[in-house]
């Protein structure tokens, strides 16, 4: 038996970074991560400007940068009959990049145990029981106890599972999503072109290496497979990465001595690219809350903060979330606003700098 302040369910960039703040504050955490890293992740790759001042303040800035990466610098938004809208994306330190997640994750996990984080791979979570603290059973069979437990599991969130809070989801569409052969002359862009079937993700993560990702109804994802085929030459055996549901409602942040963070708490529509962003800062503020719950600040106080800095973080980009998922459902509505001319490309562009905006200023001006 092995006995933690804060006990944190999945090393992805949300747990990680909150074991990595919980450490840093003198806390004995563990990470429980059921895979062995590094490891691929669908997703898109790409790092909005918004998640640099975390990055910076867990003192990755430079690591990062040292990894294979591509600096992206437009997105081109393309409709089902081929018309294309190009938006540029900002420059200089607070640029967007793409980088895989098999490194990404990794760096963050490793910066995580390098502050003192127990970190416990291959490791799932079997059995969750709460009286005063946590008491988490896992296999290969052990037990751990914990004052705190953090949910960073992903959406299909296995504490909220075993605590009867996973909500049903919506499984509408499924992903694809792999790495292929970087096609010349593709350039340090962002592609996101409508399709009949759904749509089509593309960004460069090196010099040689493209983030190919589809979305599309279970119906139309084969048909979409084919197009990816015959669109970027790929073999007959690609491999593909996948993950269903997309979507599913939210859960509270935080009940008692249990916390949620990143997918497991908010799943955001990954047409964005913002789940990252979102992750890192969720993680930070629930270990910011627990850190203070800890060190004996009273609790409710601390837990109404937080909810009130968790709110804030979504607090008016969550229209565009769904403004993207109705564009995604429906791929002839997206590709209707792509048009040239004046009214379309700033559409576009006040979208994109919403999205690509270097912080959510005002929920970072305090901390939980």
């Amino acid at each position: 038996m092995q006995i933690f302040d804060v006990a944190i369910v999945g090393g992805g960039p949300a747990g990680s970074t909150c074991a990595a703040f919980c450490a840093l504050a003198g806390l004995r955490t563990v990470v429980l991560e059921r895979e062995k890293f590094p490891r691929e992740k669908v997703c898109g790759d790409c790092l909005n400007p918004s998640c640099w001042r975390v990055i910076e303040r867990l003192g990755l800035t430079q690591k990062l940068l040292s990894l294979p990466h591509s600096k992206l610098s437009s997105v081109e938004f393309i409709s089902i009959d081929g018309r294309a809208v190009i938006v540029d994306l900002p420059s200089g330190a607070d640029r967007e990049i793409s980088v895989k997640r098999s490194l990404f994750d990794d760096l963050l996990l490793r910066r995580a145990h390098e502050l003192g984080a127990e970190i416990r791979d291959q490791t799932t979570v079997t059995a969750l029981n709460c009286n005063s603290d946590w008491r988490i059973e896992t296999a290969p069979e052990e037990m751990f106890y914990a004052r705190i437990l953090i949910g960073a599991d992903g959406r299909n969130s296995t504490v909220a599972r075993l605590c009867n809070l996973l909500p049903r989801p919506a499984r509408e569409r499924v992903a694809l999503q792999a790495h292929v052969p970087l096609p010349r002359d593709f350039g340090n862009r962002v592609v996101l072109q409508f399709l009949i079937e759904g749509y089509s993700g593309q960004a460069p993560v090196n010099e040689t290496e493209l983030n190919l990702c589809l979305v599309g109804k279970p119906s139309t994802i084969s048909t979409l497979r084919d197009w990816a085929s015959r669109q970027f030459q790929l073999p007959g055996d690609q491999p593909w990465r996948t993950v269903t549901p997309l979507t599913r409602s939210s859960l509270p942040c935080a009940r008692g001595n249990l916390f949620f963070v990143g997918d497991a708490a908010r799943v955001v529509e990954p047409f964005t690219g913002e789940g990252i962003y979102y992750a890192l800062r969720s993680g930070e503020l629930a270990a910011n809350t627990v850190t203070k719950m800890l060190g004996g600040e009273e609790r409710q106080s601390v837990l109404r903060e937080f909810a009130r800095a968790y709110a804030e973080m979504y607090r008016g980009r969550l229209w565009i979330n769904r403004l993207a998922r109705a564009a995604v459902l429906r791929p002839h509505l997206g590709s209707a606003l792509i048009r040239p001319g004046r009214i379309s490309r700033s559409i576009f562009k006040l979208l994109t700098a919403k999205i690509v905006s270097s912080t959510n200023r005002h929920s970072e001006r305090s901390e939980a």
